[in-house]
């Protein structure tokens, strides 16, 4: 990856403004993070407690067919250490096999559990998906990933993802002065207590019937695919 200068956001970014976003989540940042050990690792359930109309209101776009017959929601953390392992061991397979291929429909959703630069990482990627770059920001985000609360998703680190990508800085920086995303961003963290996870990362494929299925942790390709294969007979 090439990496371009550096550029500051701004002190409105580092500031008080942030701290004030992050208060939203306290009752959520002592949390334990989900690991693959987890036990239900895999839980099916009727209809989420939110529905799918919340999902798309307050995630990312979608990646992949619109009309995919199978949906796959991710929430994630963008400083989680099992989340950066999912990104890097399991989500190109994912996308490769099922989401390129028009089958399975990608989303992701914001839980922030770890600190103030997640909910900084997340205002980065929503103001990326104003210049129709969620995904790449999304994508810059994890391979940059070094650690949790080390200070690699600092303001100026973010910017410098943005200009990487191509970004309109100024938009761009002018979105993360204003707080733009900020119900979003809360809204998502909501959905997420409403479904009672306590950690990320944790998925929900929805079939075409929908059925919900819960994968709770960073699981390998193999429990993804028996899973979306189950839920795909279903629109045969």
């Amino acid at each position: 990856m090439i990496h371009g200068p550096s550029l500051g956001i701004g002190a409105a970014i580092a500031s008080a403004v942030i701290i004030v976003v992050f208060l939203g989540f306290q009752g959520i940042t002592d949390q334990t993070e989900l690991t693959i050990e987890s036990t239900p690792q895999i839980q099916e359930s009727g209809p989420a407690k939110i529905t799918m109309n919340t999902f798309l209101s307050n995630g990312s776009p979608i990646l992949g067919n619109p009309n995919a017959p199978v949906t796959l929601v991710e929430f994630g953390d963008y400083q989680c250490h099992f989340c950066n392992v999912f990104f890097h061991t399991t989500e190109d397979d994912i996308l490769k096999n099922y989401v390129d291929t028009g089958k399975v429909r990608m989303i992701f959703k914001d839980y922030n559990i770890i600190g103030p630069d997640s909910v900084t990482a997340s205002h980065g990627a929503h103001c990326a998906d104003d210049q129709k770059s969620f995904w790449e920001y999304h994508d810059i985000l994890y391979s940059n990933w070094t650690g949790e609360n080390n200070g690699w998703a600092s303001s100026d680190n973010l910017a410098k993802f943005a200009q990487e990508i191509g970004l309109d800085m100024n938009e761009w920086s002018e979105c993360m002065n204003s707080q733009k995303h900020s119900q979003i961003i809360l809204a998502s963290n909501e959905d997420a207590r409403d479904l009672e996870l306590t950690g990320t990362p944790a998925f929900f494929v929805i079939g075409p019937d929908g059925k919900t299925t819960r994968i709770f942790g960073a699981q390998p390709f193999e429990v993804f695919k028996n899973i979306f294969e189950t839920e795909l007979e279903k629109s045969k």
